[in-house]
């Protein structure tokens, strides 16, 4: 009888021994709940292609065990997949290790935070809590705690509206031009003598007027004579000198206009005389272009006379000794010099329509870059500009205007290798507006970025491009800042996603987008605002139009409180 009682008694110690090592981790695992463990948000959010989680909670008083050791390992499900966070250790005061101590008495709060690349299929998920628990040579693995359910990805409704940038032309159908010519005088004369009339650049005015006579693109529109002396006369004789220059010029250019049967309706403003007395700064001029050896002394001598008449009479004197002043300076500062303003007028719109498509090659590259914006079909449009980058390969801006036209068609491979070229003959602000377009479009949001700031003179279209990058990096009040008053569903997703709903709605009621993606976003700034009718009304709508946003809106956590009311 003794044996047996010793036997059991054995038992009961052991048995004990055995549940008491063990009691600490089944504790922890049955009142796991009493962790309060909380996620935030939730659900959880994309932002710049990542999920960040906060998770909080406290260990109770006299709950974890002083020899255990907890690893907690967040870990996201969904279809297809799961993705662990980072893993966060946590040990009892006597237990051997360098994660974080919880102190038996009184327990203590924990918070922590990290971020997942986002993939697809995560938008219906749950966030597990999976916890491993061990105790000496015992472990556990703890039943998952679930802690979070879905992920918002309203990010991802963003739509690619990059705005490319055409390269201007610089027509002007009317072209303002000067033709020139030169009339020499003998020493104190205003005669014109018959051997200046057969000089080349006279023999060319006569023959310019001629042809404005025939040619209805070529309108005269005046005339202008500079006309002056030689500085060795007297000042008064000189003053006038110039002016009777000045008229026998006028009257050269008046014969030939009348000959030719032009007709001046006011002659008076038509001819126009500016006489400009003696031209002692051509002078200079002159004698320092000149192979003349003292010409440096000659001109510090001349300016120390601060009496015109005085310096006159030196330059009198010293022409007597240095032949070349007498001989060539002086005689070439004896002279008017003729100014014919005219108008070159260029073809009409309707013109230019019929060469641009028949005989581009009769055109200047502002003619054909014009051209275009005369046609309002792409195609023809392309036509267009390929023709201008064919003839004027080392302009730029047909380059630039061809994939500016492939992008509007949706052809945004070739519209890139366009860019590219173009970027590559001239780094022009425009271009790297749309070499940052089609760098984002390729993934590269740093680099897109880089080409928008060169780009920053080409116009706001590069602070909308930019704040579509700035959308997908999550920097949403940055976003909202580039794209500013623009009434676009884009613009009011970046409001929306920095917290101004009101702005948002009032981005998409202004922007005109009766798209489906519109009306789907409608009902996601509905369902923000709690107005569930507005989310059915929207949402109705949207999948009307098109039947795949069905199954996008019953996986979208943004209408986890509507799902039940989908009629579809």
């Amino acid at each position: 009888m003794k044996t047996t009682n010793l036997r059991f008694l054995a038992f009961f110690v052991a048995t004990t021994a055995l549940l008491s090592s063990c009691g600490g981790l089944g504790k922890m695992e049955k009142y796991i709940e009493e962790l309060n463990a909380k996620a935030e948000p939730e659900p959880l959010i994309v932002r710049g292609d990542s999920i960040e989680v906060n998770i909080t909670g406290k260990f109770p008083d006299k709950y974890f065990h002083k020899k255990v050791i907890v690893e907690a390992t967040p870990v996201l499900t969904y279809d297809g997949g799961e993705t662990a966070f980072e893993m966060k250790g946590f040990q009892g005061e006597d237990a051997a290790g360098n994660y974080e101590v919880i102190p038996y008495e009184g327990g203590k709060s924990f918070s922590y935070t990290d971020v997942i690349a986002y993939e697809d299929g995560m938008q219906v998920s749950e966030l597990e809590l999976r916890i491993q628990g061990s105790k000496g040579s015992k472990s556990e693995v703890f039943e998952p705690l679930v802690v979070g359910s879905g992920v918002i990805t309203t990010p991802y409704l963003m739509q690619d509206d990059d705005r490319p940038i055409m390269s201007s032309d610089d027509f002007q159908r009317v072209l303002s031009m000067t033709k020139n010519a030169t009339i020499n005088y003998a020493y104190n004369s205003s005669n014109v003598r018959s051997g200046e009339l057969r000089q080349d650049d006279i023999k060319a005015m006569n023959a310019f007027i001629a042809e404005a006579a025939e040619a209805d693109s070529l309108v005269l529109k005046g005339t202008q004579v500079d006309a002056y002396a030689s500085p060795e006369g007297e000042i008064s004789l000189n003053e006038n000198l110039a002016q009777e220059r000045a008229e026998s010029a006028n009257a050269v250019i008046a014969k030939q206009i009348k000959r030719e049967k032009i007709e001046v309706e006011n002659p008076e403003a038509f001819y126009t005389n500016n006489p400009k007395g003696e031209d002692w700064e051509g002078f200079k001029d002159l004698m320092q272009e000149s192979s003349i050896e003292d010409k440096n002394l000659i001109l510090r001598v001349l300016e120390m006379y601060t009496d015109v008449q005085k310096r006159e009479q030196e330059i009198k004197n010293i022409s007597k000794t240095y032949r070349e002043i007498e001989k060539e300076i002086l005689p070439a500062l004896r002279r008017s010099q003729i100014t014919l303003n005219y108008d070159v007028e260029g073809y009409t719109d309707e013109e230019l329509k019929v060469l641009v498509m028949s005989n581009p090659e009769m055109l200047t590259v502002e003619e054909i870059l014009f051209s275009a914006t005369l046609f309002d079909g792409l195609n023809d449009k392309l036509n267009i500009y390929e023709s201008a980058e064919r003839l004027y390969p080392e302009d730029y801006r047909g380059v630039n205007n061809v994939g500016y036209v492939l992008f509007l068609q949706a052809k945004k491979d070739e519209a890139a290798s366009q860019f590219e070229k173009a970027w590559n003959i001239e780094q022009a602000p425009e271009v790297a507006n749309n070499m940052g377009i089609a760098a984002r479009l390729n993934g590269d949001r740093d680099g897109a970025l880089d080409f928008f700031e060169q780009s920053a003179s080409a116009g706001s279209d590069v602070n909308y491009n930019k704040g579509l990058v700035l959308i997908q990096k999550g920097e949403y009040t940055s976003a909202v800042n580039n794209m500013g008053s623009n009434n676009t569903m884009n613009t009011g997703l970046a409001k929306l996603l920095n917290g101004d709903v009101s702005g948002a709605q009032a981005a998409i009621d202004n922007s005109g987008d009766n798209s489906a993606m519109a009306d789907y976003f409608r009902a996601v700034v509905a369902a923000r605002q709690n107005d569930s009718q507005g989310v059915l009304t929207n949402i109705q709508k949207a999948v009307a139009a098109d039947s795949t946003l069905a199954d996008k809106a019953k996986k979208d956590m943004e209408f986890r409180d509507y799902w039940a009311q989908f009629s579809f």
